[in-house]
């Protein structure tokens, strides 16, 4: 059994027209979002062995974030371009490449994929997944390398507007 946390990057700023869309940062909403978001992860118990982010600034941001709050070194977050724009078959693939010891992760990533590839992995109570919002899923496989769709349930669903919906 594995568990992997899909976690859709904070809401970023749209403030520097010229800026390219991998480089925009976290905006105030983001950055306050995260935060709150990494703490709801702290308080459920989470620990995850492994993160796992787009090297897009807003999803590094984000994970940054999440690394700080879970006492993990920012600088142990493993970047895999392929999740940037990635489809929700090649989020799989990067899951299924996670380190084979690592037992819990988390994958900071964009949408459309992001929320797709929940839907692919398990049956989700979410149509797509708003900015900052995360899935805990757990994946019923022996290891990373046999992920295949249908393969999870979700533990969790949260998102920054949870509770106050």
């Amino acid at each position: 059994m594995r568990t992997v946390t899909l976690v859709r990057h904070a809401k970023s700023s749209w403030d520097e027209p010229g800026l390219s869309d991998f480089a925009r940062p976290l905006n105030a909403r983001g950055k306050r979002d995260a935060p709150r978001m990494a703490a709801r992860a702290v308080a459920a118990g989470w620990q995850p062995e492994r993160l796992v982010s787009s090297p897009a600034l807003r999803a590094l941001a984000t994970a940054r974030i999440f690394a700080q709050a879970l006492h993990l070194p920012s600088a142990d977050i493993q970047l895999v371009p392929a999740i940037y724009e990635a489809s929700p078959q090649a989020l799989l693939d990067a899951i299924r490449e996670l380190n084979a010891h690592d037992r819990d992760a988390m994958l900071f990533g964009h949408n459309p994929g992001i929320s797709q590839a929940a839907h692919l992995l398990a049956r989700c109570p979410f149509d797509e997944m708003p900015t900052c919002a995360l899935v805990r899923l757990r994946l019923d496989v022996k290891g990373w390398a046999d992920v295949a769709p249908g393969c999870g349930t979700v533990l969790a669903y949260e998102y920054p507007k949870k509770g106050a919906d």
